[in-house]
């Protein structure tokens, strides 16, 4: 008897122990969406202001960087060639960098991709500051710039949902783009004037230093650990993700749509340096202040994104309406003689190009479980990217022999034209104007 009156007593201490546990489970979950429904947390801010500092590093980076090349070899060919190959290592990784972030501990990733992509930049400035500086040195550089973005975007993308709440996507992701617009605006501001003043090892060295205080930073960012992750074979873990992606016809449909657009865009983006460098009247600074217009728009509609939500009903028509002004106020931007014109409609441009950019990512954040959004992320950089080398490539090649101003307003024309039949596509629509509160993923398949 006695022992049995053990027994009852230890069973009871068990499920005592048992039921206190999921009492804490259950509180430290609401605490937890509770801070999340508050944007602003300790995790997100160091986060954005990461990307921040990060982004300005990169901007003067990219625009030293393209007159460098330009002014050592002449070649708006190998240029395109040399960013194209650069890019390309990221694209093939995407797939394994999307189970990489779902299976491991995303904050050590990502101050990991900070601190290598930090390190590389810094032995590059040494070499410029040297003059030991070569081409291939740059290459090798941006390749491991490439690879590691393709970890670091997708893990940060996926990192959001679990640091704010669903509700909030659409407002955080406007905050993080006004964080990289801004920087871009005046890294792209100060890159054309300090290119001029200091010169490229002074830009080099600053990138490399931003990525190093970036990876510090995310140290006190806490990005909860998916507990529920069954670690598989990689390649099925990578199939789980294409098989996700794949019964979501209209996830199908933004992907390939992606993929296209970003084709052409690429080809504008690769050529908008050398036509202000082969036109007398523009330049290196002209070109500084025209990027700082286009991300002055961007960050103009990311500021209200960031305080208004789009209407799930309406968000298909504001997406397609976002691409097709973008589009027409970048081919009559880069065909004005008056700079004051081109800046105004380059202002525009980057107004509704921030709102399709929001629409899209808020979207598949929103649709993604937990479990898959890194897979999925990985998936939407690679098709977003994979054409990406192809098309600074050929943008490189075709300015060889076709007026810029030509290649650039075709490459628009032709995303206009491919954008506008998807409004009337069912599926899309659905996906598009998806609303996590009242619909359900299986009415997406």
């Amino acid at each position: 008897m006695r022992i049995q009156s053990t027994s009852k007593t230890q069973n009871h201490r068990t499920n005592l122990v048992s039921n206190y546990r999921k009492i804490r489970i259950k509180e430290n979950d609401f605490m937890l969406q509770a801070k999340k429904e508050n944007l602003w947390t300790s995790s997100f801010f160091i986060l954005w202001q990461s990307q921040l500092v990060s982004t300005l590093g990169d901007a003067a980076y990219s625009v030293s960087l393209g007159f460098w090349v330009l002014s050592v070899t002449g070649s708006t060919a190998l240029m395109g060639m040399l960013m194209a190959a650069s890019t390309l290592p990221g694209v093939l990784v995407s797939p394994f960098a999307g189970v990489l972030i779902d299976r491991h501990n995303r904050k050590y990733l990502l101050i990991l991709m900070d601190m290598i992509r930090g390190l590389s930049i810094v032995l590059v400035s040494a070499a410029a500051f040297t003059g030991v500086i070569a081409v291939w040195m740059v290459f090798v550089a941006g390749i491991i710039l490439s690879i590691c973005g393709a970890v670091f975007r997708p893990g940060v993308n996926s990192s959001v949902p679990d640091i704010v709440s669903t509700s909030k996507l659409s407002n955080a992701n406007a905050m993080l783009s006004i964080a990289s617009t801004g920087s871009n605006m005046l890294g792209n501001v100060a890159g054309g004037f300090l290119f001029q003043l200091l010169g490229a090892p002074f830009l080099f060295i600053f990138n490399g230093l931003s990525y190093l205080f970036s990876g510090v930073s995310l140290f006190f960012v806490n990005i909860p650990k998916n507990e529920n992750y069954n670690k598989q074979n990689v390649w099925k873990d990578m199939s789980d993700g294409f098989h996700f992606i794949w019964k979501l016809k209209g996830l199908r449909y933004l992907l390939l749509i992606a993929a296209v657009l970003n084709f052409f865009l690429f080809i504008v983006l690769i050529l908008l340096l050398p036509l202000f460098q082969r036109t007398p009247s523009l330049g290196a600074v002209r070109y500084g202040v025209a990027m700082a217009c286009f991300m002055g728009g961007a960050m103009a509609g990311y500021v209200f994104l960031s305080v208004k939500s789009i209407p799930p009903h309406r968000k298909l028509k504001l997406f397609i309406i976002s691409i097709v002004i973008f589009s027409i106020s970048i081919i009559i931007a880069i065909n004005q003689s008056v700079f004051v014109i081109m800046d105004i409609f380059l202002f525009i441009g980057g107004l509704f190009n921030s709102i399709a950019n929001v629409i899209l990512l808020s979207t598949v954040q929103a649709a993604s479980p937990r479990e898959m959004i890194g897979k999925v992320m990985a998936f939407m950089s690679m098709t977003t990217q994979g054409l990406t080398p192809f098309a600074m490539a050929l943008g490189g090649v075709l300015a060889g022999f076709i007026s810029i101003r030509v290649i650039i307003s075709v490459s628009l024309f032709l995303v206009v034209i491919i954008i506008i039949p998807f409004y009337f596509v069912k599926s899309f629509k659905k996906f598009i104007n998806y609303d996590y509160e009242k619909d359900s993923l299986n009415n997406l398949t």
